[in-house]
């Protein structure tokens, strides 16, 4: 299975987890990472298309962000937040490919496949992670996120917003 035969979002969602009998478990792990605290900068990574990620995708591309900005950064100097959760159950038919399997398998008939993995649906513009960082590592958390955009399909951006503006 790749994740290039998900990437579109085709049809009506499927979330309905309670009427199936060994459903995928979720793989990531937390979705809030760091020190929440008072931060100057947010830095976000949003989509630039409307796209269906993988739960897989999401987890590796949290990991990697946390990973890279926790060597500059340490534990303690950002805050990192997961803004979206794979709902959606992604279904796969599997064909038999052996000897006498045209005897056996049903082919396209009844072709209702079994839940593999999940997805997220996200929409063009939509925020997927950000960091929240104090100036001295704002470099680091923009080149974190780029690393680990890598990690997705379609093309991210990096927005970096002003968060806690001094008041006059």
């Amino acid at each position: 299975m790749h994740g290039a035969n998900y990437r579109e979002g085709n049809g009506q969602v499927f979330t309905r987890k309670e009427f199936i009998k060994g459903k995928p478990q979720i793989k990531i792990t937390k979705f809030q990472g760091g020190k929440r605290d008072t931060y100057k900068y947010c830095v976000q990574l949003c989509v630039n298309e409307n796209i269906q990620i993988r739960h897989v995708s999401i987890e590796s591309t949290r990991l990697t962000a946390n990973k890279t900005l926790e060597k500059t950064a340490g534990e303690t100097g950002y805050y990192s937040r997961l803004r979206i959760y794979p709902h959606n159950l992604l279904r796969e038919n599997k064909q038999i490919a052996t000897a006498g399997a045209d005897r056996i398998s049903e082919g396209m008939r009844r072709a209702w496949g079994k839940a593999t993995s999940l997805g997220a649906r996200v929409k063009q513009g939509q925020c997927i992670m950000e960091i929240y960082v104090n100036a001295e590592h704002l470099v680091a958390a923009k080149k974190a996120l780029k690393k680990s955009c890598v990690k997705m399909s379609g093309t991210p951006t990096i927005k970096v917003i002003e968060w806690n503006k001094p008041s006059p």
